[in-house]
This record gives C-alpha cells, structure tokens and sequence, in this order.
C-alpha cells in the first residue's frame, strides 16, 4: 500500500511538472503569431476549436454513457467554459498582443488574491497571516515587475487586458476547486467546447476582431507557416496541459498540484526569452520571485485539509488558464 501510494505521489508529481510546462509553452508561442498579424481573436478562437476536438474523445471515453453527469453539472461546466477558459485563455491573449508575455503572465496569476479578497468581504472573517503575508509579498512583487518606479512604459489597454485575465483565472480557481462527480478529463473537455463557442459567438457579433492573414512565422530561428504555432498551442498547452494536469490533481489533490503549477510562471518567464527574446529587467525578475512565492503563501494559508470521499472524488484542476 505504502509502495502504491509513493508510486502514485510520484507519477503526479512529475504529471504536474509537464502540464505547468506545458500550460508555459502558449504565451512565448503565440507571440510571434501576433506580431506577424493574427489577431487573439483569431489565435485563440483556433487554439480552442481544436483542443475542444482533440479532448473530445477521450472525455466521452471517461463519462462511458454518465452523460446524465454533464447535466447535472452543467453550472459548473458552463462557468468553467466561459469564465476559466474562454475569459482566462482570451483576455491572457489580447495582454500578451501589447505587453511582454511575463508581465501579462503574472498579471494573470493574482487571480488567488482577488479570491482572498472576495472570501473576506464575504464572510467578513480576516484570512491567516500566512495568506495575508503572501497577499501583501506577491503585491510588492507585482509592483516591480511593472515597473511602477522605473523607466520601463507598459501599454495601458494591455495591463486591463491582464486585469481581465485574473478574474478568469480567479473563477477558474474557484470552479474547478469544487468537488463534483464529472471525470476531470471530461469536465476539460466540455468546458473547452464552452469556451470554445463561446468566443466564437462574440466573435461573431464583432465585439471580437478576427484576424488571420495567411503569414509565416519566426519560430526557434525558423520561418514556419502560421499552421504551425496554432498547432503547438492547441495540443501542448491546451489539451495535452490540461489532461495530464488532470491526472497530477487525481494523484495528489488540489494543493499539492496548485503549487507545483507555479512552476509555470518561471519556465513561461524563460521561454519569453529564449523564444521572443523579452529579457525581464534584474528588478522585474526579483520581482517574479516575489510574485510567485506569494502566492505559494497564499494557497498554503487558504487551503483546506484534503478532503476524503468515495462517492465524489477530487476532480479540479489546478492553475494554468492562459
């Protein structure tokens, strides 16, 4: 029992690390896609059309005829798909268009603070000093990873971009946190297709502008058709980034596979270098640090002990809506 619970522990832990580097690949790869004209419109209409097919069946696999499930879930699915992925993934994409893919990144990732927030105002009860602490580091963090002080100038209309983004990415906190009978592959699955329709509906009515000139692109020193970067995006962070993010919450629960996505942030930090070449200025990248320790704090002092059910299982998914 012991050897199967280590083994398992194990598997996720390394499950989490691959979806967080996964969830890292979008920004630094959809970055040249928009400077080569795509609209995030375009990109992230295409991003999640196709993931929606590539989850598709192996989320139908997992329900095995509980299609009764998705309809008694259908609340939390169709937050998920509008607020966690088509809110968080869209908003993420029209920051990354005016701001340097770190910036927009760690904009987004003080979704948990707003939570923080909204559980105060709520019930009125202060939080732990540890998620007071990690609110008031992650802050000052933030602060110089603007750039507040400086000389560095960042478009406005992009940081309300971000702004958005973090209350996507508070909602898919808060949604996916939530114990529910629907397999984790099958509740990404159907809040993709959400998502999906739903920025195609807004796209339609041109609230939306969709883009997409048939361009090359720069990738890793190559020029590649526009085909390409959408593809990358549409299976490594998109659907592949969730399945297997999946599989690490079933292993480990909800805080443990919290924290190790924070990793993403860093590896994101890193592809933006390597890839697009935004080198984070030395107080930006104190900052970074600030940012994501943070936020560790965070979760840790607002997390809950696990809970233990046979009947309904943990089935949430951890941080990586971008």
């Amino acid at each position: 029992m012991a050897t199967t619970a280590a083994r398992n522990r194990s598997v996720g832990i390394v499950a989490g690390l691959v979806a967080a580097v996964a969830f890292a690949t979008s920004g630094p790869v959809v970055k040249p896609l928009l400077v080569a004209g795509w609209s995030p419109g375009a990109a992230i209409l295409v991003r999640l059309s196709v993931a929606a097919l590539l989850l598709g069946a192996p989320a139908a696999w997992a329900l095995r005829g509980r299609w009764y499930l998705l309809r008694d879930e259908w609340r939390t699915v169709l937050g998920f798909g509008v607020l966690g992925v088509a809110t968080a993934s869209t908003m993420y994409y029209l920051a990354v268009d005016r701001l340097p893919v770190a910036v927009a990144l760690l904009v987004e990732y003080m979704g948990p603070l707003l939570l923080v927030a909204w559980r105060w105002a709520r019930e009125r009860t202060a939080p732990e000093r540890a998620t007071l602490a990690g609110a008031a580091l992650a802050t000052g963090g933030l602060v110089l990873v603007l750039d507040l002080t400086g000389s560095l100038e960042l478009d406005p209309t992009g940081l309300a971009f971000a702004l958005l983004s973090t209350v996507g990415n508070a909602a898919y906190f808060a949604l996916t946190g939530r114990p529910t009978a629907l397999p984790p592959i099958s509740l990404a699955g159907a809040g993709m297709a959400v998502g999906a329709l739903t920025v195609a509906l807004v796209a339609a009515i041109g609230v939306l502008p969709v883009v997409a000139p048939d361009v090359g692109v720069e990738l890793l020193g190559a020029h590649v058709h526009w085909i390409v970067p959408l593809l990358i995006v549409a299976t490594v962070p998109t659907a592949l980034a969730y399945g297997v993010s999946a599989t690490s919450v079933r292993l480990l629960g909800e805080r443990l596979a919290s924290f190790l996505a924070l990793t993403e942030v860093l590896v994101a930090v890193l592809l933006a270098w390597a890839l697009v070449g935004e080198a984070p200025l030395p107080t930006q990248g104190a900052g970074m640090v600030l940012v994501v320790a943070g936020i560790a704090l965070v979760r840790r002092g607002t997390a809950v002990p696990e809970r233990v059910s046979v009947a309904v299982p943990e089935t949430s998914v951890p941080v990586g809506a971008d």
